[in-house]
């Protein structure tokens, strides 16, 4: 038996005012997004923006719907589209935000495993990282070099 020590390097700003003017705006249009969030249910809000190289900015919102696996992340929701629309286009920096309507979320909130699993996807597609910047409603803001900062033993197609 050999022992595999996996270590990740994220940076940490104390808020969105510490961060550089450009991923401001972006994590901005995100906050902008997260307040088209349809959550009803779970009463969590969340908002994403996606920046591409041709310079288009696209959101996303979480949808959610009664029969709960139906619904969709802001995460996915923006990814999705962005290959759907600008199917060329590489991905260069996605800003994520949630706010829960029952309590103050002042922690960092990281994409949950099946958006990490798809913004994975498009890493892996476009063979180039994507900085994914991630915060609550206030408070400190992480940012990740790459998704496999956040998924290191990533699932992909050369398995299948």
């Amino acid at each position: 038996m050999k022992e595999v020590k996996i270590e990740t390097t994220l940076q940490v700003y104390d808020d969105i005012n510490e961060l550089p003017k450009a991923i401001q705006n972006l994590m901005t249009t995100a906050i902008e997004a997260r307040e088209n969030a349809y959550a009803p249910y779970s009463k969590f809000n969340v908002g994403a923006a996606i920046l591409l190289d041709n310079s288009i900015v696209v959101i996303g919102s979480n949808q959610e719907n009664a029969c709960f696996p139906s619904g969709l992340c802001a995460e996915r929701t923006a990814i999705f589209y962005a290959g759907a629309k600008y199917p060329k286009a590489k991905i260069l920096k996605m800003a994520i935000t949630a706010s829960s309507q029952n309590q103050i979320t002042d922690k960092p909130i990281p994409p949950c495993g099946a958006c990490r699993q798809s913004i994975a996807e498009y890493e892996i597609k476009q063979d180039q990282p994507i900085e994914i910047y991630f915060m609550g409603a206030e408070g400190k803001v992480v940012k990740s070099h790459s998704l496999a900062n956040l998924l290191p033993l990533l699932f992909e197609s050369s398995v299948l």
